[in-house]
């Protein structure tokens, strides 16, 4: 951290007009090319061109090597070709695994042994890159007196992606490691680091501060701006009002949660004021959107994928209009080629390392009428399922989300030898499951691929142009939390922020709507806890292997707990009829959940373990218990 910290940087590349992935082309330039501060903070450009080297700081974690681990909770489970990634640390407990010097391989986009701003994915990393990107910031406003050639407009846009900045790298690393110390000003290269660290809450306030800062000065829309139209249509990256209310409600709710609250108050609950100021920030966030002023909406469901990848668009960026927060991203083919394929088994694919749902986390897809699954191997008369059809009837985000047995995965031509690998033969001993190269859990990912993402058709081809990139924050995860924070501040399913029209189960019941699932069922609105628990499935569904549950299940004080140390898989046998046309009408037989795993964990794992040579910098800044 001490280098990272101290690292005061005054770069001064020109303002790309092309793209933010095209900036780093002017970060390698020749001494004599190196201008004074006064030249480089002087006008909006050479500002601009400054900051810019910030965007470069977002990780890209979907893609930050061929094949990349981000879903560390109990909802994925990788073949046994591999044991490289943090997911497989993160499952034997040893959780200094994220540090490159515990790993040989570089511990993925947490710590690599490398780090640079340029174009190159493979050495983009979050510590590194928070503390290099804090110290920018801090360089940057320092030197806003400086920016003398610049109208107010210009000067607010830079102030205001510098403050966004600020908060947002502070807050990624509290996610992981707790309160930390809150870098404002430049820090002095001729003395000593002796900042303590601070509670979560300290840490969480100074944050909001500089979130509120930000979306106060931030337009909603660069196209908007004077500045703005020198890049129209190219600014859908470039921070703004939305983005940073966005984050000062996660900030504020990951602040109110328990793990956070623990760690701030010595109180494991919710703290309801900072749901409440949660709540007030989404809500201002919802009411703007829901107005028709924003850019953003969510997207209709038969355009769900869009989320995730764009296939045959010319490697346009996935989001659409739904995606509120995501990083530049380089050479798109290069990097979404063994991402495509670290889900499909080897049998109709290429690679071996293979990452797979756990069939415990599929059993959070619940049914259409909107009730959940109480035990995957029983018959339940209320909600309608039937374990002897088991994806019968099932939430439809299911079948955009997840390969199930019988599921048509090739649908082009076939070699005759290898026409029986047509349909996904999930069942038991069937051929896609493959302990060290196919499925250990009886099902197949897809949410993030076409189901043409195989050998056989091709979809992850050059000439599809299959770009794959997975959001920060998109519209529904932001009305997904407005509920969480709306239910525990103002403690009812019906509780509400005073400047938003919407409850919390009307948010939650905006998101089954879209999906074409039924509302939150009216047993579940009689009680907080009850409701809170739909709010958290809900939340696993819509939000499923993008990276949330880790986070999620620590700050709730439930890693530690089963059953969610455990992941599982389906065994099942096929009855002896098969459907070609509808897999959801196949009877299958002999159905039971078995444990793969258990993960061993205890307390101090609700925090990762800082680096031993950072918190052997002085007495104040201390090691998270345990470690």
């Amino acid at each position: 951290m001490k280098k990272y910290i101290k690292t005061l940087v005054c770069c001064t590349i020109i303002w790309s007009t092309v793209s933010l992935s095209s900036c780093e082309k002017y970060l390698d330039k020749a001494d004599e090319t190196v201008i004074s501060e006064k030249e480089a903070f002087k006008n909006f450009v050479n500002f601009q061109g400054y900051t810019e080297e910030l965007y470069n700081c977002i990780v890209n974690f979907s893609t930050n090597y061929w094949t990349n681990s981000w879903n560390w909770g109990e909802d994925e489970i990788t073949s046994t070709a591999g044991n490289f990634h943090f997911i497989h640390k993160i499952d034997d407990g040893n959780f200094w695994g994220w540090q490159a010097e515990f790993d040989g391989w570089g511990s993925g986009w947490m710590n690599h042994n490398n780090f640079s701003t340029n174009n190159d994915r493979f050495n983009k990393d979050l510590w590194k890159a928070a503390w290099y990107g804090i110290s920018k910031v801090n360089m940057g406003l320092a030197n806003m007196d400086k920016m003398t050639d610049a109208t107010d407009e210009e000067k607010n846009l830079i102030k205001g992606q510098l403050l966004f900045f600020r908060g947002w790298f502070h807050h990624r690393l509290m996610e992981y490691f707790g309160g930390l110390p809150y870098i404002d000003t430049v820090l002095p290269t001729d003395s000593k680091l002796n900042l303590p660290r601070l509670s979560y809450k300290a840490c969480a306030d100074k944050a909001a501060a500089d979130f509120r800062a930000a979306a106060d000065i931030l337009p909603i829309n660069w196209d908007n701006t004077t500045a703005g139209k020198r890049t129209l249509g190219k600014n859908a990256l470039r921070i703004n009002k939305i983005m940073a209310l966005g984050y000062l409600g996660k900030n504020y709710l990951w602040a109110g949660s328990p793990l956070m609250n623990f760690e701030s108050t010595g109180s494991k609950t919710y703290n309801a004021e900072y749901c409440k100021k949660a709540a007030a920030a989404f809500g201002e966030l919802l009411t703007l959107t829901e107005s028709g002023t924003t850019q953003y909406a969510l997207v209709d469901f038969k355009n769900y994928y869009r989320n995730f990848y764009t296939s045959g668009q010319n490697w346009d960026l996935p989001g659409s209009t739904e995606a509120i927060f995501r990083g530049p991203f380089f050479s798109a083919n290069n990097s979404n080629w063994g991402t495509s394929k670290q889900y499909t088994p080897v049998v109709i694919s290429e690679g071996d390392l293979k990452f797979t749902p756990t069939a415990n986390y599929v059993d959070y897809y619940g049914m259409a009428n909107g009730l959940p699954i109480q035990d995957i191997t029983k018959a339940d008369s209320e909600s309608g399922y039937n374990p002897e059809y088991p994806w019968k009837g099932r939430d439809p985000r299911f079948y955009n989300d997840i390969v199930f047995d019988g599921v048509k995965f090739v649908q082009g031509a076939m070699g005759a030898s290898d026409e029986k690998n047509r349909y996904a033969n999930l069942y038991t001993s069937g051929s896609y499951r493959d302990v060290s190269t196919g499925s250990r859990t009886g099902y197949v990912l897809r949410k993030f691929i076409p189901i043409t993402a195989n050998k056989y058709d091709n979809g992850y081809s050059y000439g599809n142009s299959l770009h794959i990139y997975v959001p920060y924050m998109r519209l529904a995860d932001v009305y997904l939390m407005y509920a969480e924070a709306a239910l525990m501040g103002y403690n009812s399913p019906t509780g509400k922020d005073p400047g938003f029209s919407k409850t919390a189960v009307d948010a939650i019941n905006v998101i089954r709507t879209r999906a074409g699932v039924a509302n939150v069922a009216n047993k579940f609105l009689s009680s907080v806890d009850g409701f809170l628990g739909e709010v958290r499935r809900e939340r696993a569904v819509e939000l499923s292997f993008e990276g949330h549950r880790f986070n999620d299940l620590r700050r709730w004080l439930l890693l530690i707990e089963k059953p969610y140390t455990l992941k599982t898989s389906l065994e099942f046998d096929r009855s002896g009829t098969f459907s070609t046309t509808d897999p959801t009408a196949n009877r299958v037989v002999n159905l039971k959940e078995v444990v793969i795993l258990e993960r061993k964990f205890s307390q101090k794992h609700y925090w990762l373990p800082l680096k031993n040579a950072d918190v052997n910098m002085y007495a104040d800044f201390k090691q998270n218990p345990g470690w």
